[in-house]
């Protein structure tokens, strides 16, 4: 069974950072892309960054800056650095790994009080 291994979420203050990372250990196919997606309460999943395995960013329209995606291809990791966080950032994010078929993780909780 695939997993995907998130961590890095918590509770932090407006315009204070925080680092996701998510780990792909069970998947030994080429990952094509890896991702970030949220989704706050009563609103549809969003994506917030994704990046291929050559190095192709792609960001949600909201980051504007303030993310940045980066991936470790021979750890099968990805990370996501969030800076000047806000309110409405405030969502589950899961991870996303593309092979063909999506992975997803279980979601870790990113709060960011005002």
């Amino acid at each position: 069974q695939v997993q995907l291994v998130e961590s890095g979420g918590g509770l932090v203050q407006a315009g204070e950072s925080l680092r996701l990372s998510c780990a792909a250990p069970g998947i030994i196919f080429s990952i094509n892309s890896m991702g970030w997606y949220r989704q706050a309460p009563g609103k549809q999943r969003e994506l917030v960054a994704s990046i291929t395995r050559t190095g192709t960013t792609d960001y949600g329209d909201f980051v504007k800056g303030r993310f940045t995606i980066s991936r470790d291809n021979g750890k099968n990791t990805v990370y996501l650095q969030m800076a000047s966080l806000k309110p409405e950032d405030t969502a589950v994010y899961y991870c996303n790994a593309n092979v063909g078929l999506d992975f997803w993780g279980r979601g870790t909780q990113v709060t960011v009080s005002s």
